[in-house]
C-alpha cells in the first residue's frame, strides 16, 4: 500500500536518532512497565538476587515489547497520519524510505531474543502480545478498526500480558498461580474501559475515516458509561477475591480507590468529550494504584503461607 506522501516511502538515508525515538513513544512505556512490577509484587519472591532479570523484564515489557507496538502502528497510519499529523516521524520524512516497517521488524526480533533469555512463560507472553501488537494495526485485520476488539487487545497487551510476565521472571520462568493470573486478567478487562476513555480525543477524526471506536459506535455519553461500568465491575470482582482470600486490610483500600473513581466518574460523565482527558490523569492513577495494593495483598498470602 503506497503512501500518499512520497517523502515518507521513497526519500533515503538513516532515520534520526530522535525521529526514532519519537516513533517508539516512550510515554507509552509506562502502563506496561507499572503492570510487570506488579507481576513482580504478586508472584511474591524475593527480589534479591533478581535485579539483572527484572531489569531485562522491564526492558522487554516497555522499551522493546510496547515499543515494537508503536513503531507498527505508526507505519500502517502513516497515510492518515501524513494528512492529520504530517509532523510525525514518518510522514515527515525523519524515518525515511520504509525504516519505520524495518523499525517494527527488527524490535520484533529483539523483543522474541530478550523473551527467550527469560523462560517459556515469559517467551510464550511476548508472543501472543506481538502477534497482537501487529494485528492492532497491520491489515488486513487491523483490529484497532473497531472498540470492542482493539481494546480488549490494548488491555491485554498493556495489563495482562505484562503482569503475567513479571510473576514468571521472579519465579524463574515458572508458570504463576491461579490468583496471579485471575487478577491479570481482571485488570485487563478493566483496562478496556480506559481504552475507551483514551479514544475520545479523536472522535471527529475517526468518525471521517471510519475507525469505528465505542465512542464512535455509540457516542460520547453511552461509551462514557461503558467505560465507566467496565472498570469499576473489573475491581468490583478483584475486591471481591481479596476479601475471599481473607485479604482484609487490602480489600479496604481497593474500596477506597474504587469510591473514589465512582466520584470522580459522577463528574465524567457530565461531560465525557471534554472530561475524559481530566479523568485519564485522576482516576486511572486510582485504578493503578489499586493494582499495586492487590498485587501487595497476593504477595503478603506468598509469603505468610
Amino acid at each position: 500500500m503506497p503512501s500518499s506522501n512520497p517523502a515518507s516511502v521513497d526519500s533515503h538515508g538513516l532515520p534520526q536518532p530522535a525521529a526514532v525515538l519519537q516513533l517508539l513513544k516512550p510515554v507509552t512505556w509506562f502502563p506496561p512497565m507499572w503492570a510487570f512490577l506488579c507481576g513482580v509484587v504478586s508472584a511474591g519472591q524475593p527480589f534479591s538476587g533478581q535485579l539483572l532479570i527484572i531489569f531485562l523484564g522491564v526492558l522487554l515489557t516497555g522499551p522493546l515489547v510496547c515499543a515494537t507496538s508503536q513503531a507498527v502502528n505508526d507505519w500502517y497510519d502513516r497515510e492518515v497520519d501524513a494528512i492529520n499529523e504530517p509532523d510525525r516521524p514518518i510522514p515527515s520524512g525523519r524515518v525515511p524510505g520504509r525504516w519505520g516497517l524495518w523499525i517494527g521488524i527488527i524490535w520484533t526480533i529483539l523483543s522474541l531474543l530478550v523473551a527467550a533469555i527469560l523462560g517459556p512463560v515469559v517467551f510464550g507472553a511476548a508472543v501472543v502480545g506481538l502477534i497482537l501488537a501487529w494485528l492492532y494495526s497491520a491489515p488486513p485485520v487491523r483490529l484497532k478498526l473497531n472498540g470492542w476488539y482493539g481494546n480488549a487487545a490494548v488491555g491485554l497487551c498493556y495489563e495482562g500480558l505484562p503482569w503475567i510476565t513479571g510473576a514468571a521472571v521472579v519465579a524463574m520462568g515458572a508458570m504463576p498461580d491461579s490468583r496471579v493470573l485471575l487478577l491479570a486478567l481482571l485488570y485487563s478487562i478493566g483496562a478496556h474501559g480506559i481504552m475507551t476513555l483514551n479514544d475520545f480525543k479523536a472522535i471527529e477524526g475517526d468518525t471521517r475515516l471510519g475507525v469505528r471506536t465505542l465512542p464512535v459506535q455509540l457516542g460520547a455519553e453511552r461509551a462514557a458509561r461503558l467505560a465507566c461500568y467496565v472498570m469499576v465491575a473489573a475491581q468490583c470482582v478483584v475486591l471481591a477475591l481479596l476479601i475471599a482470600w481473607s485479604l482484609t486490610w487490602f480489600a479496604l483500600v481497593v474500596a477506597c480507590f474504587i469510591i473514589a473513581q465512582i466520584v470522580l466518574m459522577k463528574r465524567l460523565l457530565t461531560d465525557p468529550r471534554r472530561l475524559a482527558p481530566w479523568y485519564n490523569a485522576t482516576g486511572i492513577s486510582l485504578y493503578v494504584l489499586g493494582m499495586l495494593v492487590s498485587a501487595f495483598g497476593l504477595r503478603y498470602l506468598e509469603i505468610s503461607a
